[in-house]
């Protein structure tokens, strides 16, 4: 009896004790979500110390039972960095958790699938959407400048819309493309600088640059690739972001030209010079003051605005996202602007366990105004025109109408155009519709086994107008309009397949087949003399004299085989293999096919046991790399003879008739680049330092070039593979958690160097570049040379002057003469390094970013001072500095020579300029507002910034601006020319961004 009282008054004791734990405990409730506001599914929160803990649903939400205040609650989650958080007297704790870009587990996008950071045998970069979107451009492009190791970027000129010209690890090719391949989501697009995407639009961006990364990409692989993920949704609750800004560009430097009173004083000096009467008499002198500043009228302050609108989301069935963006710069030259409408779809749903589809698609529309003028000469281009009108003369006559400059002084050049005429009377409009589309059926029929099926289309529709007014300067009116349509159909079919196997073995492997074709069609109209501007293009049928219309049409398709294995034993030892068979039209029998091998290995040499234990080291990876890749350098039927229409006359009447060009068809194959990569990838102080090296060197063979032929052929020339040129180079890039909580400083830095050389021409011969005429000079400006870089400019070098004060050049090979056997090479456009600096510091709600970039070592061609520096008969305004330090028997040693109309020059080195520049690309002040003390539940996330774009600049370089590059393009080896480029802009903006 007694023992069962005791058994009774136990049972009360623990049933008492259980119920006083049970008060002492309480739910904790919340939600995890990452930076962008989306839900975390399967974050682990734990009780520091314990071994009690919860896992978040699908929608980032847990509850958690902590019986004590102290209590610490640890949110952990792979790739993103941990957080603890104090329970106190809490009862809702909602957290945001950072991703950790420094993090092993980041998974990041290879060519054909993904793969994490840790197990990369290859040479990548990778940039995020964060840092793509820093700050509005009109080209996604931008954001790469001096953020990724090995890959310059340079705007060819500062008009809004203006192209792109990207380089990877230096320049392959003379006569194809030196731009890399452009893949959106998984479709290699046709064409160069992908304009079509808005920058909030993009989820990151990576870019493969050794053979191993880029092999399986083929015979379009040798410039490197650019992989491009737009956003994709996340299962849990909608979320709708909108991001907005506004802002104000201005010309970031005036050129520091005469006033009226010095033009004056400096064309009597001309004169005198010459033995001429003065051209203004002492009254005139007095009375002109500062006279009139042309640049004030051609440029202007001009405003950007964007917005752009995601609403994306899900469940673990269906997950979406919706986005519509608006870009809208106005240019700072009037009648120059670019506008884009975009919208934006990427939906992807499970229909079953095995079967999902996924589906993508971007709609552009593309509005641009042209005013870029460039080139030319003695005023008679816009650009040209800002500079050398004279200050003592003003845009309009007394009664109103345009005064006319070419005859305004008997001095004056008969070509100079008052800007009015370029900016009220002529217009050249773009409009351009863009359609990128992927649709994939995926099928997983056991685990680790999937089959894609996918196809996808491009679509390009672009149509041009240009129209000059009758109120143009000696002009009936004039008209052109072009239209020209491209599509690709896509077709990739792959099949993947992953196993671990013994818990050490990881393989994983791609295989498939895509064919892909590129079609283009033009047609193109024109006419001169109009007896009204009110149609302007749209009625060509008015014109007086109808040009003759033009239409064209190209084909070409490639079909290729992939495969690729990814081998990884016991996350030590890491190998990669890939191949790739392109079979194109393009080439000739026999040569149609290209074949693609690459190897990786790799080494985690801090798995193994003797580094184990040192604590400072968190990770070194050392990888090497070789593989060949190739280069679609030719056009659809450059292997063809083709045959040219045209007209002639027998008799009295006319005939069309068909005739062999004058290029000889050639039995052409691939330009094959070899590259071999070694790197270093290393992590200390639990990868709080990163340090990241490569060394690489790429060889292209069989370069494609034209090769001159006797006349006796019929023909005057011929394409050949007859070429080879190598690039080696050094990349370093390293990033930093300096200072960490509560203020928060990260530091990351990349410096890279290439060295460029021509190895095999055709026969040893120099190959010379284009020539360019600016009236005192026409002459080729650069030079391929068998061993020297490529595109080096060509041309006298320059020793001073005589006793007359005219320039003299120096007689190379002692013949007495000065003629082109005196050329020589003058200048280097390629730079000795590039490099980049990026500097994010955080303190509670406010953010601050600066981003360094620029480049060291590259020389500039500088034709636009040939004009307004030393053609001195014409009447064009000049840089003050020529009427402060010209040739004079005092001083003999200036920088200008005498001011005579009957000097006579040559490209030479004193056009020669350091190109090299560095600029405080961007910075930004962010706050985010505490939505949580406002008790604002409505809002998931607002932030307002101000920043500013392209403020400082450092450089010696004289002209507008050094990051100029008039003749570049996709296939242009002509780099480092300023010939009257669009000045780039500097610009003030601020911007809201907002989560919901």
């Amino acid at each position: 009896m007694k023992c069962k009282n005791y058994s009774s008054m136990l049972l009360v004791l623990l049933l008492a004790l259980c119920q006083q734990l049970q008060a002492q405990e309480r739910k904790v409730t919340g939600s995890v979500r990452d930076t962008e506001g989306g839900g975390l599914p399967g974050v682990n929160v734990t009780i520091k110390g314990s071994l009690k803990g919860a896992v978040t649903n699908v929608n980032g939400g847990y509850e958690l039972s902590v019986a004590d205040q102290a209590a610490v609650l640890v949110f952990s989650f792979v790739g993103f960095n941990t957080q603890e958080v104090v329970v106190g007297t809490q009862s809702v704790i909602d957290v945001v958790l950072s991703s950790d870009a420094k993090s092993l587990d980041e998974v990041v996008v290879v060519g054909y699938g993904t793969v994490k950071k840790s197990d990369l045998t290859g040479s990548l970069s990778s940039v995020k959407g964060k840092e793509i979107n820093a700050f509005p451009a009109t080209n996604v492009l931008q954001a790469l400048s001096g953020r990724a190791p090995g890959v310059q970027v340079t705007q060819n000129t500062g008009a809004p819309g203006a192209s792109i010209s990207v380089r990877i690890r230096g320049t392959n090719s003379v006569q194809g493309s030196n731009e890399p391949l452009y893949v959106v989501d998984g479709f290699p697009t046709s064409g160069s600088n992908p304009t079509i995407i808005n920058n909030s639009d993009i989820e990151s961006i990576e870019i493969l640059k050794d053979a191993s990364a880029t092999a399986i990409y083929g015979s379009r692989g040798a410039n490197g690739v650019v992989l491009i993920t737009t956003k994709q949704g996340k299962a849990g609750k909608i979320m709708v972001d909108y991001e907005g800004s506004y802002s104000m560009q201005s010309l970031r430097k005036k050129m520091d030209l005469m006033n009226a009173t010095e033009y004056a004083n400096f064309y009597n000096e001309q004169a005198a010079n010459d033995k001429k009467a003065p051209y203004f008499t002492q009254d005139q002198i007095n009375s002109f003051g500062n006279g009139f500043d042309w640049q004030d009228l051609v440029f202007k302050k001009a405003p950007m605005h964007t917005h752009n609108l995601t609403v994306s989301g899900g469940n673990d069935k269906t997950k979406f996202s919706l986005g519509g963006s608006i870009f809208d710069q106005q240019g700072i030259i009037h009648g120059s602007d670019y506008r884009r409408y975009s919208l934006r779809a990427n939906v992807m749903t499970d229909v079953s366990k095995k079967f999902s589809v996924n589906y993508s698609a971007t709609l552009t529309n593309i509005k641009t105004a042209r005013q870029n003028s460039s080139g030319s000469n003695r005023g008679n281009s816009l650009i040209a025109a800002a500079i050398s009108a004279p200050p003592t003369l003003t845009p309009y006559n007394a009664d109103g109408s345009y005064r006319v400059l070419a005859t305004a002084y008997p001095f004056i050049s008969n070509v100079l155009i008052n800007p009015l005429n370029f900016i009220n009377e002529s217009s050249d409009k773009v409009d351009a519709n863009r359609v990128l589309a992927n649709l994939a059926l995926i099928y997983r029929p056991f685990e680790g086994l999937t089959i894609k099926i996918a196809g996808g289309i491009e679509n390009s529709d672009d149509r041009n107008d240009g129209y000059t007014t009758t109120n143009f300067i000696n002009s009936q009116g004039s008209a052109f309009v072009s239209a020209s349509q491209g599509r690709s159909m896509l077709s990739e079919n792959t099949i993947s397949y992953t196993k671990t196997l013994a818990a050490k073995h990881n393989i994983s492997a791609v295989a498939g087949m895509t064919y892909q074709d590129f079609k283009n069609t033009s047609l193109g109209g024109s006419g001169v003399g109009f007896l009204s501007n009110i149609p302007e293009s749209y009625n060509l049928g008015s014109a007086i004299t109808p040009g003759i219309p033009s239409s064209g049409y190209s084909l070409s398709t490639l079909l290729s085989y992939l495969g690729r294995v990814n081998y990884s034993y016991d996350s030590k030892y890491l190998a990669t293999v890939s191949f790739r068979a392109d079979g194109s039209s393009k080439y000739s029998e026999g040569n149609k096919w290209g074949y693609f091998p690459s190897g990786a290995l790799a080494w985690r040499v801090s798995e193994e046991d003797f580094l184990k234990d040192v604590s400072y080291i968190s990770d070194v990876k050392v990888r090497a790399s070789w593989g060949l890749t190739g280069s679609q350098a030719i056009g659809a039927y450059a292997t063809l003879n083709n045959l040219s229409s045209g007209k002639t006359v027998f008799d009295d009447a006319l005939y069309n008739t068909f005739a062999p060009g004058t290029r000889l068809p050639g039995n052409l194959k691939w330009e094959t680049t070899e590259q071999a990569d070694f790197g270093i990838d290393a992590g200390f102080s639990n990868n709080r330092y990163r340090l990241s090296l490569d060394y690489y060197i790429k060889n292209t063979r069989d370069l494609l070039n034209t090769v001159e032929l006797p006349s006796s052929f019929g023909f005057t020339s011929t394409v050949q593979n007859v070429g080879q040129i190598q690039n080696k180079g050094f990349e370093i890039s390293a990033d930093a958690r300096i200072i960490e909580k509560p203020f928060k400083w990260d530091l990351g830095a990349n410096i890279s160097f290439n060295r460029n050389k021509v190895v095999k021409l055709y026969g040893g011969k120099d190959i010379l570049g284009g020539s360019l005429a600016v009236t005192l000079i026409n002459d080729a400006t650069s030079l391929l040379r068998e061993g020297e870089p490529m595109s080096v400019f060509y041309g006298y070098k320059a020793k001073g002057y005589n006793e007359a004060g005219r320039e003299v050049y120096e007689d190379l090979n002692g013949d007495g003469a000065i003629n082109q056997l005196d050329k020589t090479i003058i200048g280097n456009p390629n730079p000795d390094f590039i490099f980049g600096v990026n500097s994010a510091m955080s303190y509670k709600g406010f953010e601050l970013t600066l981003f360094l970039q620029g480049t060291q070592g590259n020389d500039l061609l500088n034709i636009s001072s040939v004009s307004n520096t030393l053609d001195y008969g014409y009447g064009l305004n000049m840089p003050r500095a020529v009427m402060n330090d010209h040739w004079t028997t005092s001083n003999p040693n200036a920088k200008y020579p005498v001011i005579s109309a009957t000097n006579s020059y040559n490209y030479s080195s004193r056009l020669i300029e350091d190109g090299s520049f560095v600029r405080l690309r961007n910075i930004q002040l962010a706050y985010n507002l505490p939505l949580q003390a406002m008790k604002v539940n409505w809002m998931r996330s607002a932030q307002v910034y101000v920043s500013g774009q392209n403020l400082l600049t450092f450089t010696k370089y004289s002209w507008w601006d050094p990051e100029v590059n008039s003749q570049g393009g996709a296939n242009s080896i002509g780099q480092g020319i300023d010939h009257f480029s669009y000045p780039t802009s500097k610009s003030v903006t601020a911007g809201l961004r907002l989560g919901f």
